[in-house]
């Protein structure tokens, strides 16, 4: 991957107002700005603020592939705003511009930084624009020398008004609160009366979440919602018209910072605010309803992070399924593991604790650090001497030879905020650069403040720079308090879950489905999900008609293969079954994932509950083509139609790639017959 570098535009102002007016082009993005208003976009959508004083506010969203103004008038309050009420004066405002990558693993952009300094009060506020997503992302920094906001603005301090229902129907008389302005990092007055607000839950800790996703809707006419989380969208019922409101951090639980709210809906003044709370955000335009929002989110999300069909959507298998823990893992061992990975098909083989000379608190062999790792051996993250007697070259080499990548597990360390972080990502630079190990899972992290939750960042951005984009985080969304779906969206896939037949809690429908749900607001590029051996503790599902064991293998890998599939288990311990139903499914897949991957994934039928039509689409983004995998559950309708939803072309020819079935296309509707239970259908339509 080649680094861009940047080139940088300064324009120095005056006291109180911008020196002249100006503006900059890149790849269809545009900054324009003089002393009144600032106007940036793309070929998709254009945004305006008013300048006053150093402040901006929101007076244009224009979704320009639709036409459509989200605004009817200027925000009632400058936005990006750090809330309360700020000094009036003059400030000196300075921008400046660059282009190219903020980092290896993104897409090039125009970024435009703004600062505004007065004798009081300084703030900055950085907007970033990609040419090939619908929003504006927004990044807003006070400078830490201004007054706090007044205590709990943000509960109930607002320009709207506010009293308690009197009964009366004439109540001119009432009086307003009076005013402060809100920690707003956008405040929008919609150019539409009838909307549906959505706030979506996403839960991690997943070793004690299993629903990782909630909606709630509401269709608010004068009341006002308070609503905490990363993810929110508005749209027009008539239309299927709407906005994407994306908070680029941990979720609300994570964040070190904790806040009452992260985004307010004023009914009667159709008015949305968004609270930013240092954190980078973006408001997404989108249009065809649910398709369309689902394809807005994950354009901008390969903006963050870039679709490398060379590094991306690999095929992992990781040892610790089995629940051998470090127990088994040596260089025998793992050598038998890539030897059983390549008869399988698996892309990278990658050992999970057990190859550092520290004893983790996971150990099989007694209770070792968590955590603070270097406190218990300044060498714990050295290659186990009797396990690893001739250090990690050899299993990279055997990898190699295969075809195969070898991967670590690894933890940063927590002490006092992270204090390591350079140790650790020197280290990983090493094993990178030296030995060639691009895949790492990221365990352990325990982000509890400020200071730990950026040295991670840095731990991150480090490493990819180092490695210039090359490698591959899978952050563990287990436990902890950690970044997961949306706090370090560049670093890779997230690693969603752990599930363990041993203690009877893996079942492939749950797995299916929480990919499925999860789908609609993260990417699943951006997702590892696993699939198990079926044949391990078949007693404890013994009369139960959704038992692992009931799956075949292949339809095991299916179930997983629109995302970054994860072989949860000792390979070389697979039944037989598995290197004769796996292995074909797999080549057909590494020869279709590109286009999976280029193309807008969504998920179709219905969501999986083990009795269920459902399944997964990828429609490529000239609408042209697609591929499907269809999953006939525990049901007894062999037939199903669906329409493939974004295929514009229609009569196109389907090829059944795998599975037991069969299936048409007529009209933009697939209609599938699966004979038999608990079956896949692996469809191409072109």
């Amino acid at each position: 991957m080649i680094r861009k570098a940047y080139f940088l535009t300064t324009l120095l102002a005056l006291p109180g107002s911008l020196a002249l007016a100006e503006n900059v082009k890149f790849k269809g993005c545009y900054a324009e700005w003089n002393e009144k208003e600032l106007t940036i976009g793309n070929p998709m959508v254009e945004r305006k603020w008013s300048i006053h004083q150093g402040l901006l506010t929101p007076v244009s969203f224009r979704d320009k592939t639709s036409d459509r103004e989200w605004l009817r008038r200027p925000s009632r309050q400058p936005a990006p705003h750090p809330g309360g009420n700020l000094v009036a004066e003059p400030r000196s405002t300075t921008i400046t511009t660059k282009t190219g990558q903020l980092s290896p693993v993104e897409a090039e952009s125009l970024v435009i930084d703004m600062a505004s300094k007065g004798a009081i009060t300084s703030f900055s506020c950085r907007f970033q624009v990609f040419p090939g997503a619908s929003g504006i992302t927004v990044t807003f920094n006070p400078n830490t020398t201004s007054p706090p906001p007044a205590e709990n603005a943000n509960k109930d301090t607002e320009n709207e008004p506010k009293t308690r229902p009197s009964g009366l129907e004439n109540n001119k008389g009432a009086k307003k609160k009076p005013s402060k302005a809100l920690d707003a990092i956008d405040d929008l007055m919609l150019n539409i009366q009838h909307f549906r607000f959505t706030q979506v839950t996403l839960m991690d800790q997943t070793d004690d979440h299993n629903d990782l996703v909630h909606e709630k809707e509401w269709m608010p006419l004068h009341s006002k919602v308070d609503a905490s989380g990363n993810l929110f969208h508005i749209e027009n019922p008539v239309t299927g018209d709407g906005l994407v409101f994306l908070k680029l951090a941990p979720l609300p639980h994570a964040r070190p910072v904790k806040s009452p709210w992260d985004a307010r809906v004023l009914g009667q003044g159709r008015r949305v605010i968004f609270a930013g709370h240092g954190y980078a955000s973006v408001v997404l335009s989108y249009s065809g309803g649910r398709p369309g929002r689902i394809a807005a989110l994950q354009d901008y999300q390969r903006c963050i992070r870039t679709f490398d069909a060379k590094r991306d959507a690999r095929f992992l298998s990781n040892t610790w399924g089995d629940r051998s823990a470090d127990s088994r893992v040596s260089e025998a061992f793992l050598k038998k593991e890539i030897e059983a990975g390549s008869r399988l098909g698996v892309d990278v083989v990658q050992v999970d604790d057990g190859w550092q000379k520290g004893m983790s608190g996971n150990s099989a062999f007694g209770k070792g650090a968590w955590g603070e790792f270097y406190a218990a051996d300044p060498e714990f993250w050295s290659p186990h001497p009797k396990r690893f007697p001739n250090g990690l070259k050899p299993l990279v080499d055997a990898a190699t030879a295969k075809g195969m990548k070898f991967g670590l597990w690894f933890g940063p360390d927590a002490e006092k905020e992270m204090m390591h972080w350079e140790r650790d990502a020197d280290l990983l630079i090493e094993c990178c650069n030296k030995l060639g190990i691009e895949y790492v899972k990221i365990d352990a992290v325990e982000m509890a403040t400020p200071k730990a939750e950026n040295n991670l960042r840095k731990f991150y951005d480090k490493i990819l720079r180092a490695s210039a984009g090359r490698v591959v985080f899978d952050p563990d969304a287990t436990a902890g308090l950690r970044p997961t779906y949306f706090g370090s969206p560049n670093v890779g896939p997230i690693f969603v879950e752990n599930r363990y037949s041993d203690w009877h809690k893996y079942w492939p429908h749950l797995t299916l489905r929480n990919l499925w749900l999860l789908a609609d607001h993260v990417d699943p590029l951006r997702l590892r999900m696993e699939f198990l051996n079926n044949q391990r503790n078949t007693k404890l599902y013994q009369g139960d008609p959704l038992a692992p064991a009931l799956y075949a293998p292949d339809t095991l890998f299916a179930s997983v293969m629109f995302s970054n599939p994860l072989g949860w288990f000792e390979i070389s311990n697979l039944p037989k079954e598995y290197f004769e139903k796996v292995p074909p499914l797999v080549a057909i897949w590494k020869k279709e994932r590109e286009a999976i991957f280029s193309g807008h994934i969504i998920p179709i039928g219905s969501a999986p509950d083990g009795v269920a039509w459902t399944g997964m689409s990828s429609v490529s983004k000239d609408r042209q083509s697609a591929r499907l995998v269809l999953f006939r559950e525990l049901n007894d309708a062999s037939e199903w139609s669906v329409k493939v939803p974004l295929l514009k072309k229609l009569g196109q020819k389907v090829t059944v790639l795998s599975g037991n079935g069969t299936a048409t296309l007529k009209d933009g509707v697939i209609t599938a017959d699966i004979p038999e239970q608990l079956q896949y259908l692996f469809l191409r339509i072109d």
